[in-house]
Formats: structure tokens, C-alpha cells, sequence
């Protein structure tokens, strides 16, 4: 008979210590996630991560274009006219002098900002001023910018008027 060569308190703990290793190898794996954007309307609200970012460096003007006029999978909200839109931001999207800007069917609606929340009360998003009649959604886009005014991000939504 031979002795053997772990114990068996030795060898569940090369087993953990192999599971733990699995589990911190696959977690490097994937994406982090990015902070979250949100759009509320009344007391309904989305979220979404960004649809377009590369892990914090600068998007060409190119890819912004594109991600502000084909969004990628938005959240959809209704909005009814004179209802108030509430735009809000995590934390993170606007530490270090970063800053966040709304766009609004491709032309920005906000100047950029450090704060992490705006409202408007009782604002007309699908207001034509007589220009015809009024579109049934639009395309509503946050912009994230660095300290020095480079894109970083664009997370996107869809209002659907009501």
C-alpha cells in the first residue's frame, strides 16, 4: 500500500485554489461594464450601458456620427408633450473634468456639463414650430467628452411619443 502523496485537506484546497483561478481567468475575460445613462418620463425610467466607447479613448468623429444616427439597440421611453424629461448619469461618466452633453435627433439639446442629473419641465421634445407634422419617436443620444472636449462615449435611448 502506498501513502498518498496530498492529504485530502491538501488536495481540496488545490481544488479551490484551481476553481478560484478558472473563475478570475474567465471574469478577465469579459467587458467591463460601463456606468449606466438614464431617461426618465413620469415615474417610468431606462437605463442603458453605452453603445458605442472604447474602454475610455476618444471616438472619431466618424464613429460618433454613426453611433448618433444609427443607434444600437436603444431603450425605448414614452414621452407625452408637456411631460418632463429627467436625464441623469452615474458618477463615473463625468469624474476626472469629464462631461456629458444630450443630443437630440443629432443636434445637442444641452451644453456639456459635470453635473449628473438635468430636467425639463414640461419641455416639447416633438415640437415642429409649424414645420410639419410631428414625428412619432426620436433619437435621443448622451455624449461623453473628456477634459479636453474628445468624444469618450454615446449611450443611446428612443422617445416614442405617446
Amino acid at each position: 500500500m502506498t501513502a498518498p502523496l496530498f492529504s485530502g485537506r491538501a488536495r481540496r484546497s488545490v481544488a479551490a485554489l484551481g476553481a478560484v483561478s478558472a473563475g478570475l481567468l474567465l471574469l478577465s475575460a469579459c467587458d467591463k461594464p460601463t456606468p449606466l445613462a438614464t431617461v426618465t418620463v413620469g415615474s417610468e425610467s431606462v437605463s442603458a450601458e453605452a453603445s458605442c466607447h472604447k474602454d475610455g479613448k476618444e471616438l472619431s468623429v466618424d464613429e460618433v456620427q454613426d453611433c448618433l444616427t444609427n443607434l444600437k439597440n436603444p431603450k425605448t421611453i414614452e414621452y407625452g408633450r408637456g411631460d418632463t424629461l429627467r436625464l441623469g448619469v452615474e458618477p463615473e461618466i463625468v469624474e476626472d473634468g469629464k462631461r456629458w452633453s444630450a443630443v437630440l435627433d443629432g443636434q445637442p439639446i444641452t451644453e456639456p456639463s459635470s453635473n449628473t442629473y438635468r430636467s425639463f419641465p414640461g419641455a416639447d421634445v416633438f415640437a415642429t414650430g409649424g414645420q410639419g407634422e410631428a414625428p412619432t419617436s426620436k433619437k435621443l443620444a448622451f455624449l461623453q467628452i473628456d477634459a479636453a472636449g474628445k468624444p469618450l462615449a454615446v449611450w443611446s435611448f428612443n422617445l416614442k411619443l405617446k
